[in-house]
C-alpha cells in the first residue's frame, strides 16, 4: 500500500500538503485506532469474531467482528493478482528486459494473456500460503526478520538514486513542501482513504495480531514504533518515485497523476531512460515483491485465524480453504483482464 498506492495518491492530490494531511491524520485518529484495535485483541485473545463477541452480546458486535473478518478475505485475492504483476516484472528484470517492459503495450499484453497473469498470480498466493502454513514464530516473525531490513536498505538505495538525478529536486520540493492552493476535501478523503489501507485498520489484522502479544508488550510503544516505520516506508517511496518521475518527464504532472499505472507503466520508462535500468528496475521490483509478500501474509494470516477459531479447524486446514476462495476469486479477477 505504501509503495504501489502512497506516491500516485500523494502526486495526484497536492504532493506536500498530502502529505502534511496524511502525517496529521495519522498521529491522531490512527494511533488511537491501532491502541484501540490491538488492545481489544490482546484482551480478548481472540480473532476480531470472537473479539467483538466478547465485547457484549448484542448482535451489532457480532456482525461488526464479521464484517472485519470478511473485509481481508476479500481483499487477498485481489491484492494477489497484484502481487503476482509483480513477481512478472520482477523475474523479466533479472533477465535484463528493461527495453521491452519500457514499451507502451508490455503491461497491457502482459495481464491481458490470463494464462500468464494466473501463473503469476498462483505463484504469489503459494509463497504466502506456505509462510502461513509453518506458523506464527516459525513462518511470519522469521520471514518479516529478513525480508523487512532488506526492504528499508533497498529502499533508501533506489530513493537516494532517484533524488539525486538531474531535474529530481523539483519534485522532492513537490512531494515534501506544502502548497496550501492545493488543499481540497479530496487530499483528506484520500490521505484517510490511504491511512486505513495502509496501517490495516477495521480488517481485523491488528485485532489478530493484538491476540498474539504478551500481556505484559507495551501497546503505546509498538504503536508508535509501527506508524513510523509505516510512514516512514511512505516517505522513502515517494521519494524513489516522484522525483524519478519529476526527472524523465520535466516536471509533467499529468504523468504522476497516472494512477496505479505509474509503477508499472511510467517507472519501467524511467528506468529504462538512467542507463541503469535492469540493475535499478530489479532493486525497485524485488522491494515491491517483499513489501507486497509481507502484506498479503498479514491478510492471509487474518483470514486463517478467524476460520480456525470459527470453524474450529487446525490451521493446515484453514489455511487450505483461505487458498481456495483466493484463488477462485483471485483467477476471476485475473480473467477479467483477458478471457
Amino acid at each position: 500500500g505504501n509503495i504501489w498506492r502512497f506516491p500516485y495518491l500523494a502526486a495526484k492530490y497536492g504532493g506536500g500538503i498530502f502529505l502534511l494531511v496524511y502525517l496529521i491524520l495519522m498521529l491522531t485518529f490512527g494511533y488511537a485506532m491501532i491502541v484501540s484495535e490491538t488492545a481489544i485483541g490482546r484482551m480478548t485473545g481472540k480473532s476480531p469474531v470472537g473479539a467483538f463477541s466478547s465485547l457484549g452480546s448484542k448482535k451489532w458486535l457480532t456482525f461488526g467482528g464479521w464484517i472485519n473478518a470478511v473485509i481481508p478475505m476479500l481483499i487477498l485475492p485481489y491484492y494477489s493478482v497484484i502481487g503476482g504483476w509483480v513477481v512478472k516484472y520482477c523475474v523479466e528484470y533479472l533477465r535484463g528486459q528493461s527495453s521491452e517492459m519500457a514499451g507502451d503495450g508490455f503491461f497491457g499484453e502482459f495481464i491481458s494473456n490470463s494464462f500468464a497473469a494466473e501463473i503469476c498470480f498462483v505463484v504469489f498466493i503459494l509463497a504466502a500460503f506456505f509462510v502461513i502454513i509453518a506458523g506464527v514464530k516459525n513462518g511470519i516473525e522469521n520471514v518479516s526478520k529478513i525480508i523487512m531490513p532488506l526492504l528499508i536498505v533497498l529502499a533508501v538505495i533506489t530513493a537516494g538514486y532517484s533524488v539525486t538525478r538531474p531535474g529530481a529536486l523539483e519534485g522532492v520540493k513537490y512531494f515534501l513542501v506544502p502548497n496550501f492552493s492545493d488543499f481540497s476535501i479530496m487530499t483528506v478523503v484520500a490521505a484517510m482513504g490511504q491511512m486505513f489501507y495502509s496501517l490495516s485498520l477495521a480488517m481485523g489484522i491488528l485485532v489478530t495480531y493484538g491476540s498474539y502479544l504478551k500481556k505484559d508488550s507495551d501497546i503505546e510503544k509498538n504503536t508508535t514504533r509501527v506508524e513510523w516505520f509505516d510512514t516512514g516506508i511512505a516517505i522513502l517511496a515517494g521519494l524513489m518515485i516522484i522525483p524519478a518521475v519529476f526527472a524523465f518527464t520535466g516536471g509533467d504532472i499529468k504523468t504522476l497523476k497516472a494512477g496505479p499505472s505509474l509503477m508499472f507503466i511510467t517507472l519501467p520508462k524511467v528506468f529504462d531512460s538512467m542507463g541503469f535500468g535492469n540493475i535499478i528496475g530489479s532493486v525497485f521490483f524485488l522491494m515491491v515483491l517483499f513489501a507486497a509478500l509481507t502484506s498479503a501474509i498479514s491478510l492471509f494470516e487474518t483470514c486463517t485465524a478467524t476460520i480456525t477459531e470459527e470453524l474450529g479447524l487446525n490451521r493446515t486446514g484453514s489455511s487450505l480453504i483461505v487458498l481456495i476462495v483466493s484463488l477462485l476469486l483471485g483467477t476471476a479477477s485475473v480473467f477479467g483482464y483477458g478471457v
